[in-house]
């Protein structure tokens, strides 16, 4: 009995804990939408403080009560940005192959130890990506899509990362990435993931407001 409750310790350390927010609590402010809608951060990212919890990923990946926190980046620089590709040997199935604007992941508890969610935004870039230069983070909004089952267990806070130097290529599961005008990437939208699609619809509809 002793070594199965030691076992059941063991198991529970090896499973990762995320950030997530109940998702009630999350829809509280503005009921929920579809795609990448410009919000109050400060707004959010308090809400988030106040209500968060650090849950196992794999009962999070099947409860529709609550919503995994994704911060999602986007690297641009000279009005071009970083399209991706991922490999055919992507760890998320759902994603081999597929193009890609977005960098990020889940947030660990131990990722948030007196961080922001934009140090965690560097951080995860500069394991993602190389790249020699600096960049200054603009919040872009808060991307939801509830259409399939992904999504529906997802938040996305995308931010714009403007970088001063075109000098960046992929590295981990990446298999390519190059620096892309606006055209070029709604050139690819078929191709691409359903969040980097929605991002592009949303920097395409911002250059027609201008």
């Amino acid at each position: 009995m002793q070594k199965e409750t030691n076992h059941q310790l063991t198991m529970q350390k090896q499973v990762e804990h995320i950030l997530v927010i109940k998702r009630d609590h999350f829809f509280s402010i503005t009921p929920a939408w579809t795609g990448l809608k410009e919000v109050s951060f400060e707004q959010y990212i308090g809400l988030i403080n106040e209500k968060k919890e650090f849950l196992p990923r794999p009962t999070m990946e099947q409860d529709l009560t609550y919503k995994q926190i994704i911060p999602y980046l986007i690297f641009e620089h000279d009005n071009k940005y970083f399209l991706m590709q991922r490999s055919a040997t992507a760890s998320e199935s759902r994603l081999k192959n597929k193009y890609s604007l977005g960098i990020g992941g889940h947030i660990r508890q131990e990722d948030m130890q007196e961080q922001s969610i934009f140090d965690w935004a560097k951080r995860e870039f500069n394991e993602e990506v190389n790249y020699t230069g600096a960049v200054e983070i603009e919040p872009l909004g808060i991307l939801n899509d509830d259409s399939d089952a992904v999504g529906q267990v997802h938040i996305g806070f995308v931010l714009l990362l403007k970088g001063n130097s075109s000098n960046i290529s992929v590295k981990s599961e990446l298999k390519h990435g190059a620096l892309k005008s606006l055209q070029e990437c709604i050139d690819s939208i078929d191709k691409m993931e359903t969040w980097s699609r929605m991002v592009i619809e949303f920097l395409a509809s911002k250059q027609l407001d201008l």
